[in-house]
């Protein structure tokens, strides 16, 4: 069922966002927000145009294209139409020499256009602002990641097993995953933060092609369909008898994510060493979400878990040979990789309503990535799973 965001969501993000600017970087006076994630989350709809946010001054969404849907699907106050640049120019006034933009996603092309109307000569970031708004869910945002939740447990652990079926190919699997998560209610995409990352799905490989080295900053691997779309998973490769399989993947409503990883051993069980260091990684996890709760900084779960760990479980140990996330977990919402990140360096505390995404996974010589991956809520009495209690290593004989 679509939603529209309600107006009093969206005032409060708008308001949020300005306290946090306020609190970082006092002397901000204008923001320019054109990523369309950002857009979609103070404005509710996801337009070709650009939200401005004055310091002293209401917000104003201009929309290229298209207006009409803006007009119908968002409850934002303030939305206007512009051919380009020029008109928004003319509509709010003077515009400082310092902008705020989110220079992750925004390219020098369409900075250069739009300065052509605004005299901006010096840009600054907004990026870790508006992503440590974006970081707590409010109950509304809750209830539509629970949803996802469901839709992603449902899959993953009750229909996934009925798919698998010697001889068929990664890419059939994947493609099948993908089908019925739609039935289900997913919105179609993996939308990430990261520059250049793309997902139909996720990662999915039988055997050693769950270890394939790939660039995307994360413990499993696939193969993928050919170099030029290392997506979703190999047409060549078929499943058979003592593979095990091993799917990572998204699944959305109405633009948010939660994030899972089964794993299931096809026709017979895999080498007692995988079980082990699998339910080793199970542990990792239960150990992990316990520590979700606020006050907490993400680095001080990071340092807490990885100093339990006998020393010799650390190879291969989130990821394989000289491929190794730094991080156990990440943030999840309007995209799957989120900020904060359960790793060094994120040190500012955990606070109820955060959601985060613990992957814990190890790779096995010979065998494939084990491991495991779900979706939890920070809350007071620790992490709340929403997608599912699964121990993966799922026989499928």
């Amino acid at each position: 069922m679509e939603q529209k965001t309600p107006a009093l969501e969206l005032r409060d993000r708008m308001e949020r966002f300005r306290l946090r600017m306020d609190r970082e970087d006092p002397s901000w006076e204008f923001a320019a927000i054109f990523g369309r994630t950002n857009q979609f989350y103070f404005t509710g709809t996801m337009q070709d145009g650009v939200l401005l946010v004055p310091k002293n001054g209401e917000a104003v969404l201009w929309v290229r294209r298209s207006y009409e849907r803006a007009l119908d699907e968002s409850l934002f106050p303030d939305i206007r139409p512009m051919k380009s640049f020029r008109d928004a120019a003319g509509g709010m006034g003077a515009c400082p020499a310092t902008v705020h933009v989110e220079t992750e996603v925004v390219p020098l092309g369409l900075l250069e256009r739009f300065r052509k109307y605004f005299p901006v000569r010096e840009t600054r970031s907004l990026d870790s602002q508006a992503a440590g708004v974006r970081a707590r869910k409010s109950p509304y945002e809750l209830e539509i990641m629970e949803r996802a939740g469901r839709i992603h447990r449902h899959v993953l652990e009750d229909c996934v097993p009925a798919m698998l079926r010697e001889g068929m190919s990664e890419a059939e699997l994947g493609g099948e995953v993908f089908s019925r998560m739609v039935r289900e209610g997913h919105h179609g995409i993996a939308r990430f933060e990261r520059f250049g990352t793309e997902m139909i799905l996720g990662q999915l490989g039988f055997g050693e092609n769950s270890l394939y080295p790939t660039g995307f900053d994360g413990p499993g691997g696939c193969r993928g369909a050919a170099p030029g779309a290392p997506v979703l998973g190999s047409h060549d490769r078929k499943l058979k008898s003592g593979d095990l399989v091993f799917v990572d993947c998204a699944c959305g409503v109405q633009g948010y994510h939660t994030d899972k990883t089964v794993t299931y051993m096809f026709g017979q069980a895999v080498r007692d060493e995988a079980i082990e260091a699998h339910r080793r990684c199970v542990e990792v996890q239960d150990e992990a979400a316990a520590l979700l709760r606020p006050g907490i900084a993400p680095s001080e779960i990071y340092e807490t878990i990885l100093g339990g760990l006998d020393p010799a479980f650390l190879e291969n140990f989130m990821g394989y040979g000289d491929r190794r996330a730094q991080f156990l977990g990440h943030g999840i919402g309007l995209a799957v990789d989120e900020t904060p990140v359960i790793a060094r360096g994120f040190d500012e505390p955990l606070e109820e309503g955060m959601v985060f995404a613990l992957e814990p996974k190890k790779g096995v010589r010979g065998v494939g990535m084990v491991g495991i991956e779900n979706t939890f809520v920070v809350t007071r009495g620790g992490g709340r799973c929403i997608t599912g209690n699964n121990a993966g290593l799922v026989p499928v004989y």
